[in-house]
């Protein structure tokens, strides 16, 4: 059986990029909420599935190593052509047509190879990870503005938001409502061993493919999702799934990504299960859109605390309006890249709520601390 790949086993079946850390922190990135699933599968090596393949990433103080794993059958590089092409990559066997069993027979891990170093390859993770943006340089334009930044900005070096795939950023976070991480990363996982293409097979772990529109639309889903202890969210992702293929087509969401950022939060919220945070969240993590401040009452609380945000104090809850004026109040602080910021701003905010001392690092804390930025 194929095993997890650590660099220390030989760095020749590796490939890096130059990338220091103050640019990217593997460990603050991966786990602070954007995406459900990626894992700590080694000190300092986490295993996800980005593209339709699966990869463990590490780092050194100067580089950013990869490892891919490749279907024999092709099956996951199929589907990332397809995606990048804006087609859906269809599921042979319909959820109706699977018994629980029988997607276990079916659907059994392929042995995998060892990936070659690839153009495709590193400009995958150049993208998922964003690096033509300069986080150094970011970094000291919201220091100089902000003081409150400015203190923790040492702290929380090579916080970066990722560019993930629409609708994998989508239906998790319509997962995360009323939630927190390490249970929606079961959510998530749960949903893709159900719905999505069999990737491989590492040590005892088997890595799926995000399932797509297709398989999360049909109309046994609901049924199927509640069985797996989704409750109402159950029906959100299949209503919202068969929404977007009904109204409006396989390539909408992608295509939210060149519209104006207000369009693109309205023509998402939208959607069943979808309020303004979780648009802001598919807003900023997955459609470019940048300036999308997620605002949440850590957020509000955020604001009260270390800024001395006073609009809107004698409400309870966060309203169309108080959430629109927090968000500018960020942005005209932060500029154009204010989600990125505020995502920095967020894990310290979660770290404090859950006592813990910034020295000892993330690895130290579990995720049942943290909701989603």
């Amino acid at each position: 059986m194929a095993k997890h790949a650590v660099l220390s086993s030989g760095a020749k079946m590796w490939r890096c990029l130059p990338c220091v850390k103050s640019e990217l922190r593997l460990d603050l990135t991966l786990a602070c909420g954007q995406s459900f699933r990626w894992r700590e599968t080694a000190e300092g090596h986490w295993t996800g599935v980005m593209g339709g393949r699966v990869w463990t990433l590490t780092q050194t103080d100067d580089s950013l190593w990869y490892h891919v794993y490749k279907n024999q059958d092709n099956r996951g590089e199929e589907c990332d052509r397809k995606r990048k092409a804006g087609v859906a990559f269809q599921v042979e066997n319909k959820p109706e047509k699977r018994s629980r069993v029988a997607v276990k027979e079916e659907e059994k891990p392929v042995a995998v190879t060892i990936g070659q170093d690839t153009e495709e390859e590193e400009e995958t993770l150049r993208d998922y990870f964003q690096l033509n943006v300069k986080l150094v340089d970011l970094y000291r334009e919201w220091g100089a503005a902000d003081p409150h930044f400015r203190r923790i900005a040492d702290i929380f070096t090579g916080v970066r938001m990722l560019r993930q795939d629409p609708t994998e950023c989508l239906f998790s976070f319509i997962c995360t409502s009323n939630n927190h991480i390490s249970r929606i990363q079961g959510m998530v996982e749960r949903l893709c061993q159900t719905l999505g293409a069999p990737l491989c097979q590492l040590d005892q772990a088997s890595y799926y493919n995000f399932p797509s529109l297709s398989a999360l639309a049909d109309n046994s889903v609901e049924a199927c999702l509640r069985d797996l202890g989704f409750g109402y969210r159950a029906r959100f992702l299949q209503q919202s799934a068969k929404q977007i293929l009904d109204t409006h087509g396989l390539q909408w969401l992608e295509g939210l990504r060149s519209a104006p950022y207000l369009q693109a939060r309205d023509a998402l919220r939208t959607l069943p299960g979808v309020g303004t945070k979780v648009a802001d969240c598919v807003c900023l993590m997955s459609l470019d859109k940048a300036a999308a401040v997620p605002i949440d009452t850590h957020v509000w609380q955020i604001a009260k605390r270390d800024y001395n945000y006073t609009s809107g104090t004698a409400q309870k809850s966060i309203t169309d309006k108080l959430h629109r004026d927090i968000g500018d109040f960020f942005r005209k602080l932060w500029g154009p890249y204010a989600g990125w910021a505020q995502s920095v701003s967020v894990i310290d905010e979660y770290l404090s709520a859950c006592f813990c001392h910034v020295s000892y690092g993330l690895s130290a804390i579990t995720t049942e601390c943290f909701h989603p930025l």
